[in-house]
């Protein structure tokens, strides 16, 4: 239990529902929707078209999604792949013969055909009770009548102002008079609740046959994609094989490639091999070995994660014990080994992540994403959709198995989770912040099961990450000075980063005591609520 007299936020707990996401109104929306009889799921989605709205930024219709599903908090869980898919024309051959040997964030080519809208839809008719259009009516009022800028928010918006800057509908929608608008002020996307009301009456076909695709299909030819409207008629997400591995007595479920959840569960497997608990979970030994492993199971992704519906990507020898030991043979606890080459991934992403568990503990583990802070910078002029740049993490080496390709899908950062214990889903849980999200699921994790913090102070505590390839590791600046410079006696480079590190919901389900207890990041605007 936190010390009640410093700075904090107590853990969230309630008997009925709860829900936790990056921004309060979402949170809001989610709790609305459960006490009108709503289920989970019908929750998640209002909560996440919402998100799309009020933090423009990180998410939207433009964007992918990925879901885990617990009917009735069982332990047979539900994945569903909600990530877009390249255009038909895009070949790696074509980007060798243009000259070009990088997806560039603000170019059409880093933009991917949108998963969410299907996604949304599909799970609805799967597992909600609520239709797409009425839960859609909250985020329409949002987009109509206005929202007010908060804290978080606002920092990623203004610095994000040169991504803002490259498209004139980008401009004229989010830089009014050529500026964010400013903390605690009104916002409104008329284009958007246009967009959102018209999908709300046609369903996901407005936005993938209907005028929608026809705007963004000829906003992205005008600027050199390689989009058609048959690309977009085809977008279908689809229901997936979760993936799972142990740790501490837990199963940990994560979706299976083209998302890095294999790397998160590798990272675990790597550090199941040493006793977590007798260090300080600000100690020098564990940060180090954190770092250590990290960079590890991150050369490991770089290698071999891409769509596997087009390449093979090895998950069984990923997942293995034997592998794990391979890989914690070269981890040496006195120095800092040399990080290796750097991958030609996009950077600095943002998400949301939300957790909804109701009643009946249906319990949904939900991520939605435009990848960069506002996608690829580009929007549909007339639809006000941002859509995401995914197609960035694409490499264009034809021999790389993650190369872009015809109908493929690219490495995916964003990750769901859940956490299972005799045969009962105990936890829905997610870390947000791009390519940090596999070596986030793993901090918070250990953070719970190895250290004992509960739910929130498992996200409160300050966090470190090295980004592939680079030298410098990231720490933020709640991680004591002391402890850094002990890491750099061993080796280590540290640097600032360029926001907080990643963002996180949590929901723990207690069968036995029959309430629900949950966690919001203090580095998002977000709360978690119950009822």
């Amino acid at each position: 239990m936190r010390n009640l007299e410093l700075p904090g936020r107590s853990v969230a707990r309630s008997l009925n529902g709860m829900a936790a996401t990056s921004h309060s109104l979402a949170t809001l929306t989610a709790i609305t929707v459960l006490q009108d009889g709503g289920n989970a799921m019908d929750a998640a989605v209002a909560a996440c078209a919402v998100q799309g709205v009020v933090e423009p930024e990180s998410t939207g219709i433009g964007g992918d999604c990925f879901v885990l599903y617990a009917p009735k908090g069982g332990s047979e869980i539900i994945a569903f792949n909600g990530s877009g898919r390249a255009p038909q024309a895009a070949t790696a051959q074509w980007f060798v013969e243009q000259g070009i040997d990088k997806i560039e964030r603000f170019s059409p080519h880093s933009v991917t055909v949108p998963g969410s809208v299907d996604a949304w839809e599909q799970l609805l008719r799967d597992h909600g009770t609520r239709s797409l259009g009425d839960l859609l009516q909250p985020a329409i009022r949002f987009a109509h009548e206005g929202y007010a800028i908060t804290e978080r928010v606002f920092q990623d918006w203004e610095g994000e102002i040169e991504a803002l800057s490259h498209d004139p509908a980008t401009s004229r929608m989010f830089l009014p008079g050529g500026a964010p608008p400013p903390l605690g002020s009104i916002h409104r996307q008329p284009e958007l609740a246009a967009s959102l009301e018209l999908i709300a009456e046609q369903g996901r076909d407005a936005f993938y046959r209907g005028s929608i695709a026809e705007d963004l299909v000829a906003h992205l030819r005008e600027l050199g994609g390689l989009h058609t409207l048959e690309d977009f008629a085809a977008a279908c997400g689809e229901y997936v094989d979760p993936i799972k591995s142990s740790y501490q007595g837990y199963d940990v479920v994560q979706c299976p490639p083209n998302g890095q959840g294999v790397i998160a569960l590798l990272l675990l497997n790597i550090l199941s091999g040493y006793d977590l608990s007798s260090m300080d979970p600000m100690g020098s030994a564990r940060l180090h070995l954190e770092i250590e492993a990290t960079r590890l199971a991150y050369r490991e992704r770089d290698a071999h994660l891409a769509d596997p519906a087009q390449a093979e990507v090895p998950v069984e020898q990923l997942l293995s014990a034997d592998y794990a030991v391979e890989l914690r043979r070269s981890i040496d606890m006195d120095k800092a080994s040399l990080p290796p080459s750097p991958a030609p991934l996009a950077a600095h992403a943002d998400t949301v992540y939300l957790s909804v568990v109701d009643k009946d503990r249906n319990a949904v583990s939900f991520i939605n994403s435009t990848f960069s802070s506002f996608g690829s910078g580009i929007t549909g002029p007339k639809s006000g959709v941002v859509l995401q740049n995914r197609g960035g993490a694409f490499s264009t080496d034809p021999g790389h198995p993650n190369s872009i390709a015809p109908g493929k899908r690219p490495m995916h950062t964003i990750i769901p989770g859940m956490l299972v214990k005799n045969d009962r889903t105990v936890m829905s849980f997610g870390v947000m912040g791009g390519h940090y999200q596999a070596a986030g699921h793993a901090r918070f994790l250990t953070n719970m099961l190895d250290h004992g913090l509960d739910v929130q102070q498992a996200m409160d505590l300050p966090r470190i990450f090295p980004p592939s390839g680079e030298v410098e590791v990231e720490a933020e600046s709640g991680v004591p000075r002391e402890r850094l410079s002990a890491l750099e006696a061993m080796g280590h480079r540290f640097c600032d980063p360029p926001k907080p590190i990643g963002g996180s919901q949590a929901i723990q389900i207690d069968w036995e005591a029959g309430t629900l207890a949950g966690g919001s990041d203090p580095r998002k605007d977000g709360c978690a609520l119950g009822y």
